[in-house]
C-alpha cells in the first residue's frame, strides 16, 4: 500500500521529530570540528582574496557585451579556488557547487527573469535555496540532480504564496482568502485566476501537474496540501494567537514551525521522486524541521520588531540567552546528519557539503546577534567556526552596504554560460503580458542551442 500524507501522518511525524529535538536539549558543544585562532586567519585571508578579486572584476567596467561576459565568465571561475581555501571544502565538494548546484540556480534565475521581472534577486535566492534543496534530494534519493519543472515552479511557490501569507500589510481576510483558493487549486479543483498574481501561482501549480499527474501520483498532492495547512497554521506566529486570543504556547508553536518545516521539504522529497521509503521519509521531514529552526534563528532579530512568535524569539522575549536553544540546535543538526549518512545514495561528499553547509547556517546566524548569547558561550562556540565571529559579522555588515556588487555577482552567475535551457514554458496565462513571456522563453530557450 502507497504511503499517504495526510494532516494526521504530518502530525504524528511532528511528534516523532519534537521528541527528537527535545533529546538534544541540555547538552554541551559538539566536540568536532575545532578550528584554531590561526587556522581561523588562513580562512579569512582567502575569503578576502576571494573578495577582492571579484570587486577587481566588478569595476571593470566592461563596454560591450562580449567584454561583460568574459567578465562575467572570471567571476564564476573565481569560485572553485575561493571554496577550496576559504571554506575548507575538498575537490570532489567543489565540483559538486560547480557544476551542480550552481547551474541549478543559474537556470532558475534566467527562467524567473523572464516569467516575471517583479520578483526581487532576494526572491530569486529565496528560490534558489529551495531548488538546492531538491536537488540534494535527488542526489540523496539516487536520482540524477537537475532543475525539472516540478522543483522550479514548488521553489517559486516560496516567494507567490508564503511570503504573501506573512506580508504585514496583508489583511487576514485578504490572506485567508487567497489561501482557501489556492487550497481549491491544490485540490485540483478548476479555478480562474482573480488577480495576476493568482495567475503566477495557478501556473506553478500547473507544472507540477504537467509532470505528475494526479490520478498516478497522489501522494505528491498531499504534500503540497500539506504544506499548505502548516502555512496556513503557521500565520498564528505573526503578531497573533493559536486560538480564542490566547498567546501561542512554547509547545504550540514548536509543533507549528516542525509542521511547516517538515512538509516544506517533504514536498521537496515527494517532486524528487514521489515513491519514498520510511527512512527517506523521516529524513526529508525531519531536514525540512531543521532548516525551518535555522531560518528562525537567523531572523530572530527581524522577528522580533515584528512581532512573529518562533521558539527563539519567546526565549528573548523572557530575557533568556540563547544559549541552550542553539546547543540544541546543533545537536539536532548532527542527528539529521546521522539520519542521512545512513541513505543508501549520495556520494560521501555531498553529505558532508550538506552537513558543513547546516553547521554555517547555524554559527553565522550566532555571529550576526551576539546579543543574544553571553559572551562565554560565544567564545566556547567560535572554535567551531572556520572564521572568527567579529571577521563574520564585519563582512555581512560591509556587503549589504553593496547591493551594487551584488547584483553584479548574481548576474554573473545567472549568465555565466548554460548551455541548455530545457525548462517549459508556463501553460496559462492571465492576460495579454504573459503572452509575451512565453515567447521571450522561446527566443531564451533557441540562445542556448
Amino acid at each position: 500500500m502507497e504511503q499517504r500524507y495526510g494532516w494526521t501522518w504530518v502530525e504524528a511525524q511532528s511528534t516523532q521529530t519534537i521528541n527528537v529535538w527535545n533529546s538534544c536539549a541540555r547538552r554541551g558543544i559538539p566536540l568536532s570540528p575545532r578550528f584554531t585562532v590561526r587556522e581561523q586567519r588562513t580562512h579569512e585571508k582567502s575569503y578576502d582574496q576571494g573578495l577582492r578579486a571579484v570587486q577587481r572584476e566588478a569595476k571593470r567596467a566592461p563596454r560591450s557585451a562580449a567584454e561583460r561576459r568574459l567578465v562575467q565568465q572570471r567571476i564564476v571561475a573565481l569560485f572553485p579556488r575561493f571554496a577550496a581555501t576559504a571554506l575548507g571544502l575538498e575537490g570532489e565538494a567543489v565540483e559538486l557547487l560547480s557544476t551542480s548546484f550552481l547551474p541549478v540556480g543559474a537556470q532558475l534565475a534566467r527562467w524567473v527573469r523572464c516569467f516575471d521581472s517583479s520578483l526581487t534577486m532576494e526572491d530569486t535566492i529565496q528560490a534558489c535555496r529551495n531548488a538546492w534543496t531538491a536537488c540534494g534530494l535527488q542526489a540523496l534519493l539516487g536520482k540524477p540532480m537537475e532543475l525539472t519543472s516540478s522543483i522550479l515552479a514548488y521553489s517559486l511557490l516560496y516567494p507567490y504564496t508564503d511570503n504573501h501569507l506573512d506580508h504585514p500589510d496583508l489583511s487576514r481576510a485578504d490572506k485567508l482568502r487567497f489561501s482557501e483558493r489556492l487550497r481549491q487549486r491544490l485540490c485540483g479543483q478548476r479555478v480562474s485566476a482573480s488577480t495576476a498574481h493568482e495567475a503566477a501561482v495557478w501556473t506553478m501549480v500547473g507544472l507540477i501537474e504537467d509532470q505528475y499527474p494526479r490520478h498516478r501520483y497522489p501522494q505528491v498532492y498531499d504534500s503540497l496540501l500539506a504544506i499548505h495547512r502548516g502555512q496556513e497554521q503557521s500565520m498564528a506566529q505573526l503578531g497573533c494567537s493559536a486560538r480564542h486570543g490566547q498567546p501561542l504556547s512554547p509547545v504550540e508553536v514548536l509543533r507549528i514551525s516542525s509542521a511547516k518545516g517538515g512538509t516544506s521539504v517533504l514536498a521537496n522529497a515527494c517532486l524528487a521522486q514521489p515513491w519514498l521509503s520510511e527512512e527517506e521519509l523521516l529524513f526529508s521531514f525531519d531536514w525540512g524541521v531543521l532548516l525551518q529552526l535555522g531560518d528562525d534563528l537567523q531572523d530572530v532579530r527581524e522577528d522580533l520588531v515584528r512581532g512573529s512568535v518562533t521558539v527563539f524569539t519567546q526565549a528573548a522575549v523572557q530575557g533568556r540567552p540563547l544559549d541552550e536553544l542553539v546547543l540544541q540546535l546543533l545537536h539536532f543538526s548532527g542527528n539529521v546528519a546521522d539520519r542521512m549518512d545512513h541513505l543508501p545514495n549520495g556520494s560521501s561528499s555531498l553529505k558532508e557539503l550538506l552537513r558543513m553547509s547546516w553547521r554555517s547556517l547555524i554559527l553565522m546566524a550566532v555571529a550576526n546577534v551576539p546579543s543574544f548569547f553571553t559572551p562565554a558561550f560565544l567564545a566556547e562556540l567560535e572554535t567551531c567556526s572556520a572564521f572568527r565571529f567579529d571577521f563574520l559579522r564585519a563582512r555581512n555588515q560591509k556587503l549589504s552596504g553593496r547591493q551594487p556588487l551584488y547584483a553584479f555577482v548574481f548576474d554573473a552567475f545567472v549568465d555565466s554560460g548554460i548551455e541548455d535551457c530545457r525548462v517549459p514554458v508556463p501553460c496559462e496565462s492571465f492576460n495579454a503580458p504573459a503572452v509575451d513571456v512565453r515567447r521571450q522563453l522561446r527566443a531564451l530557450s533557441s540562445s542556448f542551442a
